[in-house]
């Protein structure tokens, strides 16, 4: 959620501040500000709406000269999204700006007592108290204002922060809101993400929780809370440029989807030694593993459906009891964790709020947490104990699709090692578990290629105003996620729901001319699941399978049937969810949607 980039050099910053916040627009915003610092003076330009409006009132940033600048666009949580609710914000005087991602969350009351100082507050951000909070502190010295804001407020932020009378640097602060900095060509910069840098710069700080970064135009430096000079090392980044832009493809979602078999195939083949399955990074003993009780998989949204499906892979490979948790949720019921419990915590971004908070909740309680993470350095990646990466690349669309089938193949190489620790599977078995992994990427591509058949099809619903999914055991995971790209971009309501559960009320909903989507991969399941489907069809439902190659049954309970190639029952969810992203997909693009950037939604959700 939002974005920052601030930059300071020998180059006019309006430029870069925009190119980079451009790179940022998957994070989801409503409004975009830049704050300038030229001749004397900070000049703040926002508007609400889209980056171009910002870009079009400053002319593409020319009307704003200036060698020091910071960037923002918001993701409205506090006051609507308006010009004045915009980021950057001023004090009185207009001499300190700041931007801010994250919540305030005791801003009422440090509004209250800054208003009995005789602060005028003008927008109902909880960042503006920031801005006041830091003039009142401010002496002179802004690194000693930093370190007493930092003491007063609770939260999470990220902050870009500009003192007119210090034109020659300016500061960066956070907690538990991403923040990275980085030496660019001529100058230092810093930003929310990395796709923002990677145009100007490869060798980036991580900085970590209420550690204060000073940018001049010539170093960094870094400081703790109390303001003292902290040594940190660089991390060099190795992703593609290229991999950040839509490279020809109409969406990044598109290309994204097209990119699933080359981060299936990262993401297993490092693991893949000499037919047995090498996780180096897991940072478990044999031991450790053989003694583990409990497996507790904690996430949110599609992270979560990986973690559903994982469920049903380690108890029956591993015979591992697993519990799978919204991340919002478990912080607040208390979970029983033993010396025995293994916490696996699952988010593309590594920075989800409520994942991160999970993630610390568990180890105060004694826990060994495994982060399953795309973005390397990222805060859950360097919190855990241990971490393994899925080697997706950058995922710009919102709606993840290529590091949501990177995260199960992660999962399965996890259940598959686990297995082999302890003797739940034998030598044979583990061999062909391998080999129908190394078929996968395949497999996927030859889905990928339905592409136009699928367009056909979603072409009828495109005005359908609620779609069904239904499943049983691994099906109804991916009917899960099924059901969530589809009201994820194209706005129709939608649900999925145990096909056992039917008839305990959720039929009801089903009338003439529904849709219900239908998942049978799981063979000793299918009798049960055609009986649902004629049920629904009975009460008028119009039913689409996906179902296995040879699963003739399903011609006869369903009115419209995809095919998926054969592979392990285990595996299944990789192929299922292809035509349905690619259902969804269609069914936003028919409808107009903008299918990159859906409404009200944000890639990287740092705010609980």
């Amino acid at each position: 959620m939002c974005g920052i980039v601030g930059y300071i050099g020998e180059q006019q910053a309006a430029p870069i501040l925009l190119d980079g916040l451009e790179k940022l627009e998957y994070r989801g915003y409503d409004s975009a500000g830049m704050a300038i610092y030229n001749e004397g003076k900070i000049e703040v330009v926002k508007s609400k709406g889209r980056l171009k409006v910002l870009s079009e009132l400053t002319h593409e940033g020319a009307l704003l000269p200036g060698n020091l600048g910071v960037g923002h666009t918001r993701w409205a949580t506090h006051g609507a999204p308006s010009d004045l609710n915009a980021h950057p914000h001023e004090n009185t005087e207009e001499t300190i700006a700041v931007v801010h991602n994250g919540i305030i969350e005791n801003y009422l009351k440090l509004r209250e007592r800054l208003e009995g100082k005789g602060y005028r507050f003008i927008s109902d951000t909880d960042t503006e108290v920031v801005a006041h909070l830091l003039d009142y502190y401010y002496k002179g010295d802004p690194l000693e204002a930093i370190t007493r804001i930092i003491h007063r407020v609770e939260g999470s932020y990220a902050l870009g922060i500009i003192f007119k009378e210090h034109p020659e640097e300016f500061y960066a602060v956070r907690k538990d809101s991403p923040l990275i900095a980085g030496h660019a060509q001529g100058g230092n910069i810093i930003a929310s993400d990395v796709p923002a840098v990677l145009k100007y710069t490869r060798d980036v700080y991580f900085i970590e929780n209420e550690e204060i970064a000073r940018l001049r135009k010539n170093d960094i430096s870094f400081f703790n809370s109390d303001g003292e000079p902290l040594t940190k090392m660089s991390k060099k980044i190795d992703w593609d440029v290229d991999a950040a832009e839509k490279g020809g493809y109409e969406h990044f979602m598109l290309k994204e989807m097209y990119e699933q078999p080359k981060a299936i195939t990262d993401t297993f083949s490092p693991r893949l030694k000499d037919g047995m399955i090498e996780i180096e990074e897991l940072n478990m003993t044999e031991e450790e593993i053989k003694s583990i009780q409990k497996i507790m998989i904690v996430a949110c949204g599609s992270a979560y459906h990986t973690g559903m499906t994982a469920k049903y892979v380690f108890e029956e490979m591993a015979r591992i009891p697993v519990e799978v948790d919204v991340a919002s949720e478990f912080r607040y019921r208390n979970p029983i964790i033993t010396d025995n419990t293994l916490v696996m915590v699952i988010s593309q971004s590594g920075e989800t709020a409520d994942t991160l908070a999970a993630l610390r909740e568990a180890k105060e309680r004694g826990a060994k947490v495994l982060g399953v993470v795309n973005v390397v350095g990222s805060s859950i990646a360097r919190e855990a104990d241990g971490v393994m990466y899925t080697w997706a690349g950058p995922e710009i669309a919102v709606a993840t699709t290529k590091a949501y089938s990177a995260q199960l193949i992660a999962l399965y190489l996890l259940a598959m090692k686990m297995s082999q620790v302890r003797g739940t599977i034998d030598a044979d078995q583990l061999t062909g578990m391998i080999e129908d992994l190394k078929s996968l990427p395949t497999q996927v591509e030859m889905l990928l290629e339905n592409k136009k058949k699928i367009q056909k099809f979603a072409n009828r619903y495109q005005a359908a105003e609620q779609i069904f999914f239904i499943g049983r055991g691994i099906d109804y995971a991916i009917s899960q996620e099924g059901s969530l790209k589809l009201k994820e971009i194209s706005y129709i309501h939608s649900e999925a729901y145990a096909a056992g559960e039917l008839k305990h009320g959720t039929i009801s909903l089903v009338e003439e001319g529904t849709l219900v989507v239908s998942v049978l991969t799981q063979e000793p399941l299918y009798k049960k699941m055609i009986s649902n489907m004629e049920e629904v069809r009975t009460r008028g439902a119009f039913v689409m399978a996906v179902t296995v190659e040879g699963n003739l049954e399903a011609e006869k309970a369903a009115d419209y049937v995809l095919y998926i190639p054969k592979t392990n029952e285990y595996f299944m969810n990789s192929l299922a969810i292809i035509p349905l992203q690619l259902f969804a997909y269609e069914i936003a693009v028919g409808r107009g949607c903008d299918v990159d950037k859906p409404r009200n939604l944000a890639k990287s959700v740092t705010v609980e």
